[in-house]
């Protein structure tokens, strides 16, 4: 591994790894998010507490890969997580509070009286949707580009973050969630509830592809050079066509009750876009809708290079392990949920 451009340098690996953690995050938590939002819709007793079921083993170790994501951030490209996360205050601010109440509505929730259980189903549904919605929100205004000058400081306020791009793409990640959930249900329920949950998982899908459609439209004009270069990779190819394969076969998957191979592709599709994206913006981290060449990048907002290789160290043996304790509390806590006295929830 060298500087330069002639082998995969230390700032490009870094740039896969965050992304790696990006994509990791979005679709376990992904699932947790659509579940808790289908949550909020339920009115069956016994549903709810298949969906809390559903995910109550797991949801907590699918929230490391966000840590671990703003930590490898903060490593590698601290000058961007200085930038991204003044510029996103308040918005950081209601995430945090959003998933507060969503981790503390599972316990709450076991101990309350049956009265008062529909408020913590509030804080979770609640928990759960705004993380949804800002996830996306946040990936419009990147794409969109974020008003930062030559040195590297945000100009622009928390109502300029809701404009119009970045709440289509919030409810493209929105959409998405509720599907990704609803097909992880399928795989942990059976019955009328799995029925119905093909059913929101359809519907969910008809709803993320219009406004995937709509937001990639809109990008064609809010950020024409995101596809200046993009086309010129080959891989770009590979992924369009892994997306565009994984989409489709989704409402087929669900129809021919394939539940498994329907959520490995749903995931698929996730990390199809999240790479397309990230394609599209290397190697900017952050775009600067002042000017261009104001743009974080993955070379002016690095750390040094002792520091991103130091890291790397730990970072190849960190995720490994982050990786296979995911891996094996999946394996225990694989199939259908069974509602009894030894439930988790």
């Amino acid at each position: 591994i060298i500087r330069g451009d002639k082998l995969m340098d230390l700032n490009i690996i870094w740039f896969l790894l965050v992304g790696v953690l990006i994509i990791g995050y979005t679709i376990l938590d992904g699932f947790d998010l659509g579940v808790g939002i289908i949550h909020l819709f339920t009115k069956d007793e016994n549903e709810k507490r298949i969906d809390l079921n559903a995910i109550g083993p797991v949801w907590d170790g699918n929230e490391v890969w966000l840590l671990t994501g703003g930590g490898a951030l903060f490593a590698a490209f601290p000058i961007v997580y200085a930038t991204v996360f003044s510029g996103f205050y308040i918005a950081f601010m209601l995430l945090l509070a959003a998933l507060i109440f969503r981790a503390v509505s599972f316990e709450f929730r076991k101990y309350s009286e049956a009265k008062d259980k529909k408020y913590w189903d509030i804080a979770l549904g609640l928990g759960s949707l705004i993380p949804a919605l800002l996830y996306g929100v946040a990936i419009g205004n990147i794409l969109r580009g974020l008003p930062i000058d030559a040195k590297g400081a945000y100009h622009g306020t928390f109502l300029e973050l809701l404009n119009p791009y970045a709440l289509v793409v919030g409810a493209v990640s929105l959409s998405m969630f509720v599907m990704h959930g609803a097909i992880y249900m399928t795989l942990k329920s059976e019955g009328k509830l799995r029925e119905k949950m093909i059913k929101l998982a359809n519907k969910a899908w008809i709803v993320f592809v219009l406004l995937y459609l709509t937001a990639t439209i809109m990008t064609i004009f809010v950020g024409k050079w995101l596809f200046a270069s993009i086309m010129g990779f080959p891989i770009f190819w590979v992924l369009l066509l892994l997306l565009f394969v994984t989409i489709i076969y989704i409402p087929i998957g669900l129809k021919t009750g394939k539940f498994g191979n329907t959520f490995t592709a749903s995931a698929l599709m996730i990390a199809a876009m999240i790479l397309l994206m990230a394609l599209s913006l290397f190697p900017k981290l952050v775009p600067s809708s002042i000017d261009l060449s104001y743009s974080l990048t993955i070379y002016n907002a690095s750390s040094t290079p002792r520091t991103l290789e130091t890291m790397l160290i730990i970072a190849l043996i960190g995720v490994p392990i982050v990786l296979g304790y995911t891996i094996w509390i999946y394996r225990i806590f694989k199939g259908k949920v069974i509602i009894d006295k030894d439930s988790y929830l």
